[in-house]
């Protein structure tokens, strides 16, 4: 059995920042910590660089993707579309604190983020951040399609629900009234734009991907 490789996790913002040696110190530090800014590296060095820089420098930024497809599936996949936006999600536990975001898929630009929230999942974040992307490219009148890597959220588009298994309550009462929202979108407007999986295989993370373990 190979032996798993030590990665360092850089925490911005939590309880306290700094490079640590492992998930689970990492973890003590972002929980219940609201808007907590973090992501792994594979060297102590990287880790402490990137602590003295900007957090969103680095969000869903990684090493150089080397896919494990052959070339010939890789080849009838195809590339990703460029005349597109890429939306995702992350949450820290299930349930745990949740945000969602949308860029450009070719430059990374952020194109718009919401939350964090206090109490959410990630394939509610990934509802949202689906609905969010349509109405953002409908108001512009955009003709872009939308990439995300959760088909559970796809999904939830198409049957117009969110499907969630989490129960309401007061501290997750915001994300809800998103939620609400939300599906109520989707109930009363049409859309043109396409939505398609990103080929994570053949890609690597999806260009929204807030890359933080």
């Amino acid at each position: 059995m190979s032996k798993k490789r030590q990665k360092y996790y850089t925490v911005w913002k939590g309880h306290h920042s700094g490079v640590f040696k492992s998930w689970n110190d990492c973890k003590i530090q972002i929980k219940d910590f609201p808007g907590a800014q973090y992501k792994s590296f594979n060297t102590f060095e990287e880790a402490k660089k990137a602590l003295k820089s900007n957090y969103f420098d680095y969000v869903g930024k990684s090493k150089v993707f080397k896919s494990e497809l052959s070339t010939e599936q890789i080849k009838k996949i195809g590339q990703p579309n460029y005349n597109s936006i890429s939306v995702d999600a992350a949450s820290s536990g299930n349930p745990g604190i949740m945000e969602y975001r949308g860029v450009d898929t070719k430059t990374k630009k952020q194109l718009f983020i919401q939350g964090p929230f206090k109490e959410g999942t990630n394939n509610i974040g990934e509802f949202l951040a689906i609905v969010h992307g349509l109405a953002l490219l409908k108001k512009n009148n955009s003709d872009r399609i939308l990439y995300t890597d959760s088909k559970t959220a796809i999904s939830w588009v198409k049957k117009k629900n969110c499907n969630t298994k989490l129960s309401r309550n007061e501290k997750n009462k915001t994300l809800f009234e998103l939620v609400d929202r939300a599906v109520d979108w989707l109930k009363n407007n049409t859309y043109k734009t396409v939505i398609v999986k990103w080929e994570t295989k053949a890609w690597g993370e999806i260009p929204a991907d807030f890359g933080r373990k």
